[in-house]
């Protein structure tokens, strides 16, 4: 049976399943539209956080940035299993005690102020939808590899998929959806790590075999796979693997806004609104960690066992032999996955100096230069290897079974189309719940209300789409973008309105908007005005930048401008009034609690 076939079945299957539980679950009540009736086990919730959370981002292009990045793109793993530590013990369960549908809600409750909430779904859809850029981007990737077909049509299709059962389900039919899409995108990341960790390591879990010796070298001659790696890129002009190479402003920067803007994503913080207790809400994020940790343990390993068998496949005689040859790329079996991608536009190589192999290297690197000059190269001919593509070539590029390339591109849609789910339920909340309810239309019927997130939800699809056809970068760097503006808009302003009595309306609609705004402004200048191409004033690198701050960095100084902000207009301005101080503490005091005695 051919690979397309097999994909087409695993694809078609997973799919099925994933749409018939969106009907049998379908929404038939606000209640479970934005919440799921508030009926949902700890566990399960767990589960569908998960899936909500590992998107195209964690299963397609975390491993690639880490794979041809190496220490540096570890932030990306300390920084989100960091933030789910915050959300879980600062945040998850008082919102859930709170007893709302949305952030937004909350916001406009706690600070007594329909600006407050109006401000609030602004930044919420702006960030979300930010978000939801990225997660298009490893659905065209997802589908375009799959179907044989170009990222853009593989984009279109996806967002028709992504409509069909998101705007069905609701929150309620995407909850027991994305339980499903777990179980599939976790057993199609890690049975191809395990195969891959066994070959190159003979070590079956993949987090060990990382740290562990090569199993093809043997006695006295072998060495450790990390060694290896550091080896094999260096004599090719690249940073070695596992070095720092960033500066630590940025590094610290990345990581913290990445921590506070996973606390502060509404996507996510919705899911514990699902639950029927206060406490359900903590297990659920601690269950949600487990489940993460699956995945974020097995990352690491993946991108570098990745990234040394491309290395292999382009240099088969070792990086001081002969290129990989044209015809043997055009005709041998394990270089078929290479044809294939290059169907999707995301793959290419050129012959620049007509020798018949295709030299791999860094030819921007000095060191390179005379080697490069000695042997006739006129540059590296690997003329693109988009890294949203490696985790989904990975099973191929390893020559695994088929059926594990058919699990594999099951899972990748999976990933992509679970967080997707949840965004544009966030979006479509936020505009019929808290924009249309909330702030015109207060006596809204039910069915409208319903009508009119489907509405939103399809808006924001369209949109994310368009978007998503030239996104700013790869899937998690567009993605990291969506955190550093959540980040610097929504956490301070739960943070304060859960901990702090005394910010006020004024304060907390001037903190978000300065927040807001500085982020959103020093990204548009980095990455283009509305992200499009071209329009940017500086470089995104730490030399050329605005402030030597990376945009996917600067959300942490968001953050602190929208703390500074709140407090010191709060402290200037009328004080928050006494019901409101009695709801805070009530919010964050187990009821029936009382004073300490001395026993």
């Amino acid at each position: 049976m051919e690979q397309f076939t097999i994909n087409l079945l695993f694809v078609g299957a997973s799919f099925a399943l994933y749409i018939g539980i969106a009907i049998w679950a379908r929404a038939g009540s606000t209640s479970e539209f934005y919440a799921a009736g508030r009926g949902v086990h700890p566990v399960t919730n767990g589960m569908a956080t998960a899936a909500d959370w590992m998107s195209a981002a964690s299963f397609i292009s975390m491993a690639g940035l880490i794979a041809f990045t190496g220490y540096d793109n570890s932030s990306y793993l300390m920084g989100w299993t960091g933030g789910y530590v915050l959300l879980a013990l600062l945040l998850a369960p008082y919102l859930r005690k709170f007893g709302k549908y949305t952030v937004s809600e909350f916001i406009g409750d706690r600070f007594y102020s329909p600006t407050a909430r109006l401000v609030a779904v602004i930044c919420l859809i702006i960030a979300s939808t930010t978000y939801v850029i990225g997660q298009m981007t490893g659905v065209g990737v997802a589908f375009g590899r799959f179907l044989e077909i170009s990222n853009t049509s593989g984009l279109l299709i996806g967002a028709c998929v992504v409509f069909a059962y998101a705007v069905f389900g609701g929150m309620k039919g995407v909850t027991y959806t994305q339980v499903a899409q777990y179980v599939v995108l976790i057993l199609a990341y890690t049975i191809p790590a395990v195969f891959i960790s066994l070959q190159l390591t003979g070590n079956p879990i993949p987090g060990l075999g990382l740290f562990g010796e090569t199993a093809n070298t043997g006695g006295e001659g072998s060495v450790y796979l990390l060694q290896k790696l550091d080896q094999v890129v260096t004599e090719l002009g690249f940073a070695s693997y596992t070095e720092a190479h960033m500066d630590t402003m940025n590094m610290v920067l990345f990581t913290l806004s990445l921590m506070i803007g996973t606390a502060g994503l509404p996507h996510v913080i919705m899911r514990f609104f699902t639950v029927p207790k206060v406490s359900d809400a903590r297990w659920s994020a601690g269950w949600a960690l487990v489940f993460i940790a699956l995945l974020y343990l097995t990352a690491p390993a993946v991108g570098a066992m990745a990234r040394l068998n491309i290395t292999n496949l382009m240099w088969p005689n070792g990086t001081t032999g002969e290129a990989v040859s044209v015809e043997d790329i055009q005709t041998a079996d394990e270089y078929n996955w290479m044809l294939t991608w290059q169907k999707t536009g995301l793959l290419d190589w050129e012959d620049k100096n007509g020798d018949g192999k295709i030299q791999y290297y860094n030819d921007k690197s000095d060191a390179m230069a005379e080697k490069a000059a000695a042997n006739g190269w006129e540059g590296n001919e690997l003329t693109n290897f988009n890294r949203d593509i490696l985790v989904l070539a990975n099973p191929e590029i390893a020559s695994l079974p088929s059926w594990v390339i058919g699990l594999v591109a099951a899972g990748g849609l999976a990933a992509a189309l679970s967080t997707a789910a949840g965004l544009l339920l966030a979006i479509s909340s936020a505009v019929s719940h808290d924009l249309l309810k909330g702030q015109f239309a207060p006596n809204m019927s039910e069915k409208t209300e319903l009508l009119s997130a489907r509405i939103a939800m399809a808006v924001a699809i369209v949109i994310a789409t368009i978007l998503g056809l030239n996104p700013p970068g790869f899937a998690a760097q567009t993605v990291a973008l969506a955190f550093g503006l959540a980040a610097a808009s929504i956490f301070p302003a739960l943070m304060m309105g859960i901990f702090s009595k005394r910010v006020n309306n004024v304060g907390a609609v001037a903190g978000m908007l300065s927040g807001l705004i500085f982020t959103l402004v020093y990204i548009f200048l980095h990455k283009g005005w509305l992200f499009i191409a071209g329009t940017n004033s500086f470089p995104d690198t730490v030399d050329g930048s605005l402030f030597g701050i990376q945009s996917t960095a600067i959300g942490a100084v968001g953050a602190a401008i929208n703390f500074a902000v709140a407090y010191g207009v709060s402290m200037m301005t009328k004080d928050t009034p006494q019901e409101i101080k009695d709801l805070v503490e009530s919010v964050r005091v187990p009821a029936g609690a009382g004073e300490a005695v001395d026993h």
